[in-house]
């Protein structure tokens, strides 16, 4: 019987390491625009939809193999990236923060009546390569998408970690999001560093929400989905790339306990909300997350 409860409890552990490394990828993608900007770009969810769905529709309609469309959607959400970055959010640069972010919502309303007219709202399976026979961790199952999905997360973030520890724009971006007058007066293009994150942040979002969409069905909620990650890059602390990625895999193991052991309690739905009462309980308890910078305001 305790075998039994500790096998349950290892199961949901690690089924929720491998979906939290992917909230921790979506919430990466906070984390980048809000260090540059210090806009909360609530447009993540759709982003990160409208590139699972790109993909789906080029392997289903277009024939094209899996991962030459995988890379084709990342160069289709770079260049998405940068035009938003270009024609919408650059306009706006001197306004209010509170204007830019409802831009952002505007954005993700946009972005998902457009999904919705092309795609409707039928669910649709991601024709993914993964074997559906679980691989086996001693006595625990992991199917090879959850695998794959944690493995893809952190080759993602120690390439993101390299880049900003030893390239010339990973630390001009680092410089930007401490002080932008400052990076400006060092020479630093901080126009140039903006549109970066905005790329960036679009193409981890694709990533994200193509393994989203393996793990679970192709439709309209996915963007959902995606804004538990919010949770994880709040937790972790908003300007904390490191937080992030701890955040991520934090929310993915505690949404899943909730799910494991308290929605039969509640009649279900715990799983849900799970991420947001979390949030509710950081921003309560540390407003700055776990691994962010503590601002001190003296009046």
């Amino acid at each position: 019987m305790f075998s039994d409860q500790l096998h349950f409890l290892a199961q949901l552990v690690v089924s929720g390491i491998t979906v939290g490394s992917v909230y921790s990828l979506i919430a990466l993608g906070f984390v980048l625009i809000y260090k540059a900007t210090d806009v909360l770009n609530l447009a993540i969810g759709e982003l990160m939809m409208l590139g699972a769905y790109f993909c789906f529709t080029l392997i289903t309609t277009y024939k094209i193999p899996y991962i030459p469309a995988f890379l084709i959607t990342l160069v289709f959400s770079a260049i998405l990236g940068i035009l938003l970055e270009r024609i919408i959010l650059r306009p706006m640069i001197g306004e209010p923060i509170l204007a830019i972010v409802m831009i952002t919502i505007g954005l993700g309303t946009v972005f998902r009546s457009i999904i919705g007219m092309i795609w409707g709202p039928l669910n649709y399976v991601f024709p993914g390569p993964f074997s559906e026979e679980p691989l086996m961790l001693g006595t625990i199952a992991v199917s090879h998408v959850h695998l794959w999905a944690m493995i893809m997360a952190i080759i993602v973030m120690i390439l993101f970690l390299s880049f900003f520890k030893f390239t010339t724009m990973g630390i001009g971006m680092r410089a930007t999001a401490d002080d932008q007058d400052i990076a400006f007066l060092m020479g630093i293009s901080v126009k140039k560093v903006v549109a970066v994150s905005w790329l960036i942040a679009t193409v981890v979002s694709s990533i994200a929400g193509i393994f989203l969409a393996n793990i679970n069905l192709l439709n309209l909620n996915l963007y959902f989905i995606g804004l538990k990650a919010l949770p994880a890059a709040v937790m972790g602390g908003l300007d904390s790339i490191a937080g992030a990625m701890i955040g991520g895999v934090i929310i993915g193991v505690l949404e899943n306990l909730a799910g494991g052991y308290l929605d039969h309690l509640f009649g279900g739905g715990v799983k849900e909300v799970a991420a947001f009462i979390i949030l509710l309980l950081i921003m309560m308890i540390r407003p700055y997350g776990l691994f962010g910078t503590e601002e001190i305001e003296r009046v």
